[in-house]
């Protein structure tokens, strides 16, 4: 058993070293075509940081890059590419928007009225006050009352000037 054993480790160690000597063997023949850059070493006698005179003048040797072409690791994938939409923005010229001022809600409630021949008064309600008012009666110096008629009353909100009515009654 110990002759299989050492017969076999000789085997593996005798491919092993072939394959290690078969690529050095064949690099030599690969790259007979690149030249060396040589190190020059100072000659004793000659000032120091001086070239011999025949590597002076020759031209410079390209060095040959052995990095890996492309990357190695890149995600590769059989779909295609998404190609991405363009976006064009148009300026927008946003015109400011002037909000035409409005009267508040009519804050008053119709309670009743009484006509007597001369004269016709109508009861409005606001929260807990009542208003008993005329024609050209003007409430909290904010509304004034422009006309009392059987169906409605036309109020005027007097900060905007802007007119408003109120039903007071019905056909009947």
């Amino acid at each position: 058993m110990n002759n299989k054993r050492a017969v076999g480790w000789v085997a593996f160690l005798g491919v092993a070293a072939a394959l290690t000597w078969v690529p050095e063997y064949f690099k030599q023949a690969d790259d007979s075509d690149v030249e060396v850059a040589a190190v020059a070493t100072p000659v004793k006698g000659k000032q120091r940081g001086a070239l011999p005179a025949a590597q002076a003048s020759a031209a410079p040797v390209a060095i040959k890059d052995l990095s890996p072409a492309g990357d190695l690791f890149a995600a590769r994938s059989w779909k295609a590419a998404p190609t991405l939409a363009s976006v064009t923005e148009q300026p927008v010229n946003v015109a400011p928007v002037v909000q035409v001022p409005t009267a508040p809600p009519m804050p008053f409630q119709f309670i009743g009225r009484m006509d007597d021949r001369t004269d016709l008064q109508v009861f409005l309600q606001n929260g807990e006050k009542i208003y008993v008012v005329r024609k050209g009666d003007v409430i909290d110096e904010t509304w004034k009352i422009e006309g009392i008629s059987d169906l409605e009353l036309s109020l005027v909100y007097l900060p905007l000037h802007l007119s408003q009515t109120l039903s007071v009654g019905s056909a009947q």
